[in-house]
């Protein structure tokens, strides 16, 4: 994903003059709501670009086919994609032991984004592209921008809706699952989470920042009720160092 990332950087360079970007590498946490498996932990790279054509949003992608940026309000519909950052493996606890493995993919579809001043709302129809959980999600996020001093912080609100195919996918023992072990057969219906997060950004000079984002996520009523869960919260974060330049 960072080699597509930092192409699309060289193709923008032919299509926009004196853009900010900002580029970053930190670590990046997610625990499982699985039981007894552990927290994922990457290195992740972070990048933010936005020239009214194409945009970065650290690992979402874009690009507008209709909009309007004015001076205190904007708004565009973009084609976008993101990583799924949710599965397992068997091996990942002993109590997965026997299910199928769930994969990580990547989502893409429609976003319509709006700003007011320091306001923005963006909803997104999403679906899996690489056919995993054969379905769709419908994912509405509304944020604003606080400053206290140097600090600045974004925060917001999630609410996903997420088709019964995808909380299946990720949830639910099928009738084959159920054979290879303990569990009943779990077929986990359509359902709301809800997010909370914030970015915090820290300048350490007029070029260097410390960029920190913490989140989380309680997954759906169906998903925290399978047999599979053992809490109905997902916690993520980021620690990042970023750069941020005009060109």
């Amino acid at each position: 994903m960072k080699y597509i990332f930092l192409t699309l950087l060289l193709t923008l360079s032919l299509y926009a003059k004196d853009q900010k970007v900002t580029l970053g590498l930190g670590a990046y946490f997610q625990t499982q709501p699985y039981k007894d498996t552990d927290t994922l932990m990457i290195p992740s790279p972070v990048i933010f670009f936005d020239n009214g054509i194409f945009y970065i949003r650290w690992s979402r992608g874009g690009v507008y086919f209709l909009g309007n940026k004015g001076e205190k309000f904007s708004w565009g519909l973009s084609l976008t994609a993101q990583p799924r950052t949710y599965g397992y493996s068997p091996e990942d606890s002993k109590y997965l032991e026997g299910m199928d493995e769930k994969k990580n993919t990547f989502e893409g579809g429609l976003a319509y984004s709006m700003q007011y001043e320091k306001t923005y709302l963006e909803v997104m129809l999403l679906t899996d592209i690489l056919d995993r959980y054969k379905s769709w999600i419908l994912k509405a996020e509304l944020g604003d921008e606080f400053s206290f001093g140097k600090i600045v912080l974004y925060p917001s609100v999630i609410i996903t809706y997420q088709s019964s195919d995808f909380i299946n996918y990720y949830f639910g023992i099928s009738e084959e699952e159920s054979q290879r072990t303990a569990y009943e057969v779990y077929k986990p219906g359509h359902g709301f989470s809800i997010g909370f997060q914030t970015y915090a950004k820290y300048p350490i000079n007029d070029k260097l920042s410390v960029l920190l984002n913490a989140r989380v996520d309680r997954i759906p009523t169906p998903a925290s009720k399978s047999p599979l869960v053992t809490t109905p919260y997902i916690y993520s974060g980021l620690a990042s160092l970023i750069y941020t330049f005009t060109y």
